[in-house]
Parts: C-alpha cells; structure tokens; sequence
C-alpha cells in the first residue's frame, strides 16, 4: 500500500487514514468508487474515471466538496506522494458520516479517499492463452431497481458472489445474465464477443456498466475499421462466437477462450482480440495524466 492516503482534503500517512464506523459506504454501501491504473507515470483516462464518479454521485445525489478539476489534484498529489510509477489507483467516495438509512441524519460532509496499490488480477500466461469462464447463478441487479450505468458500493456484492462461484471451480472469471436470462457482463469486467469480423457487446440497458476499457477497445476497434455496435447476446452468441474477450481497469484486454466446458473459437485467443490487446496497450502510457 502507499505510504500516505489521500483523506477528505489532504495528505495522511496511510497507517493514520481511519473512517467513522458510522461513515454511510462502511454501514449501507451509501456512496460511490474508481478503480484507475497508472502506467509508466501516466494515470490513463483520468479525467474520464472522474467524470464517471462525477455522474455517479450525481445520481445518488451526493455533493462533493471538491470539483472535477481539484479531485483531479488530488488524484496526481497522491500518486506523487507515493511515487507510483505503474500500479493501481482506488477511488471512493460516501455520502458522509451518520447512523441510520436517513440522509438526514449525516453530521458530515461526503467522506473521499484515495489511495494507491499493487493490484494484477491475472498471470502473464493467461493473457497469452486466455482464460477459462463460467457462467454464474448469481445475476445482475435489475437496472430499473440499481442503475448499472452508477459504479455505487453496495452493487457489487453481487459481483463479489459471483467471483466466488468462480474461485470454487478453479475458473478465472464469471459471466453474469440478468434477470431475463441475457449476458450483461462479467464479475469484474465488460464483455465483447467477436462474430463474423464485428464486435459485439451488451448496452448499458442489458446490466453493463459503462467501463472506461471498454469504451476505449470501442475506439480502438473504430481506428482499425472493426465493425463494433452494441447488442443483445445471449449465451448461445458466446458459445458459437469466433472470439471473445473481457475488458477492465484491472482486468485490461484478456482473452476468453472457454466459456462452461465449450471451447471459444480455436480456444486460443483469436487475432481480432491480439491486436485490439497491441492497441489497447500502446494507449496506456500516452492516454492519460503524466506526473
């Protein structure tokens, strides 16, 4: 972990950064987060992760004490502070401190915290021979009753359930249906398939979340004239497509090459999803914030 955290509206030393067991995102998941990864000194898609938890406390009807441009400091103050070269960068905000579901009840202002780590969610070998998936039991969260487009806190329990059917199976990742049976997304990561030459990924309406790798493959695949649309998919599109893949802060551009038992493809990683990974990663360390 970083040797300093950044807190509200300053510097700490991380082993000094401590939360009221009454802040509402420990008590009820009341708030908002980004995941956000620096290469090389270079935070990628900053300004879009923030605009994104902009919107998102927006929605939840949280007020920052900080505008776009200051959170943006900050973000670089810590990564600095930390001299992070290349590694992982964690957002989150809440709606503040308090006892009780009631807003009202808060006694302060939206509680902010950034900080930085290590995190590689996968060996070098599986992004060279893809990964294993099931399908898990657990859905996704209706977006008429939890907009998935919001990346809040409380959401991801599902997608933390999911991730443990996977683990109990030996797979590397999960794909998650929603409640009427079709594929929204994977426990940590968007999906595309590739099928006859185009790319293919569930809408937002489907249980995605908007990711900031997936729209950034989206351009990708546009400046390489890859046909990409968004669609309706179901499990059948997966297990017949030519390729697939997921996409994630975390995760990056990894293959997907068996989805429940079936073979993807060859199920080895196709050509469409090498050279989408070759675009992806010749961004990381020119698209961003230098420090």
């Amino acid at each position: 972990m970083g040797t300093y955290t950044y807190l509200n509206t300053q510097l700490v030393p991380s082993s000094e950064a401590t939360l009221s067991i009454y802040d509402h995102g420990f008590l009820y998941g009341d708030g908002a987060f980004e995941g956000i990864r620096s290469y090389s000194r270079c935070i990628f898609k900053l300004k879009e992760h923030i605009e994104r938890l902009y919107r998102s406390a927006k929605s939840l009807d949280i007020t920052l004490p900080i505008d776009q441009t200051a959170f943006i400091n900050a973000v670089v103050e810590t990564a600095k502070a930390n001299d992070l070269d290349s590694g992982y960068i964690r957002v989150s905000i809440s709606r503040g401190v308090g006892l009780g579901l009631d807003p009202a009840h808060l006694k302060s202002q939206a509680t902010i915290t950034i900080s930085t780590e290590q995190l590689r969610l996968y060996p070098d070998e599986m992004y060279k021979n893809g990964l294993i998936v099931i399908t898990a039991s657990t859905r996704v969260p209706p977006s008429v009753c939890i907009d998935p487009q919001i990346k809040s806190l409380g959401r991801y329990v599902n997608n933390i359930t999911a991730k443990m059917e996977a683990n109990r199976v030996g797979a590397g990742e999960a794909l998650m249906l929603n409640m009427e049976g079709r594929v929204a997304e994977a426990s940590g990561d968007n999906i595309f398939l590739v099928i006859r030459g185009e790319l293919l990924t569930p809408p937002t309406s489907e249980g995605a979340l908007p990711g900031i790798t997936r729209a950034t493959v989206i351009e990708c695949a546009h400046k390489a004239s890859i046909p990409v649309r968004e669609a309706t998919i179901t499990l059948y599109d997966c297990y017949n497509c030519d390729e697939a893949f997921l996409t994630g802060t975390a995760a990056e551009v990894i293959p997907m090459v068996d989805l429940d038992g079936r073979a993807i493809g060859s199920g080895k990683p196709g050509p469409i999803t090498n050279s989408l990974i070759a675009d992806f990663r010749a961004l990381t360390v020119t698209d961003g914030v230098h420090y």
